[in-house]
């Protein structure tokens, strides 16, 4: 069996536990699941899995100090997937995110965007990553002075706060695009805005990062950025049983391209502003 720890709350997670189920299905390994919550960490998450006698462990997006994992390699192979954490020993699978977020910032631009906010995923994993592209994306652009970083974290609540946080701002220190940590943040912004009585994408594009099962609704229709969660929990699953089969395994990080996701709450730049 192989151990998986994954948030609950988070709808990409989800996806990521799916794809996994489909990978490990023609391996003839079964899947042990270990939720972690606000309540219950990833220490307790993997203690409990520890327990079941698993021949490895996948770590999804883990809240986890380097030194922490590095200790937990000595027990068990180990596999992480979706964060930049790193530990000697231990695999790596992530999405680019530096070029996610250039595929984002790109997409607005060609549409005359200027003035483009991000709302960050406050200390969230990933979260600095994400930052960072954004602010590489923008200065790659001409950009600069047009970074505009709205504090955040990757929940739904997140979306509604930073959506008023911009609507109360004077109309000409609006962005005219946002783009946000994850989609589900982003929902939160949409609706919110929309509640508001702010058109997206006329008088504001929205755009997410993730492709969940949400984004894809037709009320909903959001631009964003798919990780890929099939590739990665393939190469994830494959990394794990490499590791229990003593198996040849490439030590390096893999890290997989993204791909943007074109919907309907990206548009031209309003005209005038």
């Amino acid at each position: 069996m192989i151990g998986v720890t994954f948030w609950l709350h988070q709808t990409f997670h989800a996806a990521l536990v799916d794809e996994l189920y489909a990978a490990a299905r023609p391996s003839g390994y079964d899947l042990v699941l270990s939720g972690t919550t606000a309540d219950r960490p990833v220490a307790e998450a993997v203690e409990s899995l520890q327990h079941e006698r698993c021949g490895a462990m996948i770590l999804i997006s883990p809240d986890i100090t380097r030194n922490r994992l590095a200790r937990l390699r000595g027990h068990l192979p180990t596999v992480v997937v979706g964060s930049d954490v790193k530990a000697r020993g231990v695999d790596l699978v992530r999405a680019d995110d530096d070029l996610g977020m250039d595929l984002l910032v790109r997409h607005l631009v060609e549409l005359g965007h200027e003035r483009i906010a991000f709302v960050d995923g406050g200390d969230a994993v990933m979260s600095g990553s994400r930052r960072t592209g954004y602010e590489r994306a923008m200065a790659a652009h001409g950009l600069t002075d047009g970074i505009d970083l709205v504090g955040g974290y990757p929940t739904e609540d997140a979306g509604v706060r930073a959506a008023h946080e911009l609507v109360a701002r004077p109309r000409r220190r609006r962005p005219t695009a946002v783009l946000m940590h994850n989609d589900m943040a982003a929902v939160g912004m949409l609706l919110t805005l929309r509640g508001l009585g702010v058109d997206v994408p006329g008088e504001m594009s929205v755009a997410g990062y993730d492709d969940t099962r949400i984004a894809g609704l037709a009320t909903i229709a959001l631009t964003t950025v798919s990780q890929d969660p099939r590739t990665l929990a393939t190469e994830s699953l494959g990394r794990a049983v490499a590791r229990i089969e003593g198996s040849a395994a490439d030590p390096r990080p893999l890290v997989v391209a993204p791909r943007l996701v074109v919907r309907s709450t990206t548009g031209p730049s309003p005209r005038g502003r």
